[in-house]
């Protein structure tokens, strides 16, 4: 092993910047909505997303029950698909919190809400 990947492993291990995090920007003024998360570290390990507001189709609550449960918030955009908003590995949002969250962001810009 040498010292640049005992670098990352330890990066890794203490977790200083913890993959999939990062923040969304919703600029209302300029109608682009600006999606920022940390990625896995190496040369490719920002990932930034611009698009503009009218591009956004609806605003998607994802919930799975079972031994896997999961809740996850995604944004449908016009010819990208949807993009999560919470993270996909944590179930640390309670099934209100995640509906408060997409009902603020959906009345925010003006979009329906789909439930799958």
């Amino acid at each position: 092993m040498n010292w640049r990947s005992k670098d990352i492993w330890i990066e890794f291990l203490r977790g200083s910047r913890k993959t999939s995090s990062g923040y969304d920007q919703f600029d209302r003024k300029k109608g682009i909505v600006c999606i920022f998360r940390w990625g896995f570290p190496g040369l490719n390990r920002r990932i930034f997303l611009r698009f503009l507001m009218k591009d956004i189709q609806s605003i998607r609550i994802e919930d799975k029950e079972g031994f896997y449960s999961r809740r996850v918030l995604y944004m449908e955009i016009r010819g990208q698909g949807s993009i999560p908003l919470t993270r996909t590995d944590d179930n640390f949002l309670t099934p209100r919190e995640i509906e408060q969250k997409a009902v603020e962001l959906a009345y925010f810009l003006c979009v329906p809400i789909e439930v799958f």
